[in-house]
């Protein structure tokens, strides 16, 4: 298996700023428009990728990654971009993984709250007939098939780079399921997770060793590297 796996979620992107806005304000639109996959870091989101730069700058040359895979999504790739120029190493270059993309939301992508209702108003009956691990939008996947793809990935990852040291950089679905996929949790036990440690952060950090024959948690959505906000 890997030596260390390092999850990064990307940095604050456009989305994580407007949705919350439109949704407080029950708003049909967003100022984003396009695809996204193409959704980029706000100003803030490049200042905490260049935060987490400083972080690999103070490492040990010896504990610096050997392998960096992202997410193809322009946010986390920009997030790597940034942190990789700013820590003055080095790094390798980084692959992607589409297994690695965001929740996708099928016919739900970048429609606020308040869209959804209106365009989809038997849509919340279905999730919550569903229960919301199981529940897929039109088009789009549910958390179960997240850990089907996730559980793929790590598999692979094991069997290409066993004894390196991987760092990932994607999204808040992606860590959370790769802590259920590692350490077997049930859907109960993943919501615990996140009542306990809140939701996964933008460019947070979460660790996980593999010293003792498997993947063991060291750290799990860390920001203390990151300026106050």
């Amino acid at each position: 298996m890997v030596a260390e796996l390092i999850l990064v979620r990307h940095g604050q992107s456009l989305a994580n700023v407007a949705f919350p806005a439109a949704d407080a304000e029950d708003l049909l639109e967003t100022e984003i428009s396009g695809r996204d996959a193409e959704v980029p870091l706000t100003p803030a989101g490049e200042e905490q990728a260049a935060a987490l730069g400083q972080w690999l700058a103070a490492m040990p040359e010896e504990r610096l990654p050997q392998v960096v895979i992202t997410s193809p999504y322009l946010r986390a790739r920009e997030t790597w971009r940034i942190a990789a120029e700013k820590s003055g190493f080095d790094l390798p270059e980084p692959s992607t993984d589409d297994r690695l993309v965001d929740r996708l939301m099928g016919e739900l992508e970048l429609l606020t709250r308040a869209a959804v209702t209106a365009r989809y108003p038997g849509e919340a009956a279905r999730r919550a007939e569903a229960g919301e691990y199981e529940y897929a939008p039109p088009g789009g996947e549910s958390f179960a098939d997240i850990r089907v793809r996730l559980s793929s990935f790590l598999d692979d990852l094991h069997r290409e780079h066993a004894g390196k040291r991987v760092v990932v950089v994607a999204h808040d679905a992606v860590v959370l399921m790769m802590r259920a996929v590692i350490e077997d949790l049930d859907w109960d036990r993943v919501l615990a997770v996140e009542a306990e440690a809140g939701s996964v952060r933008n460019a947070s950090i979460s660790r996980f060793v593999g010293s003792s024959g498997r993947l063991v948690l060291d750290r799990y959505n860390v920001i203390d590297h990151l300026p106050p906000a």
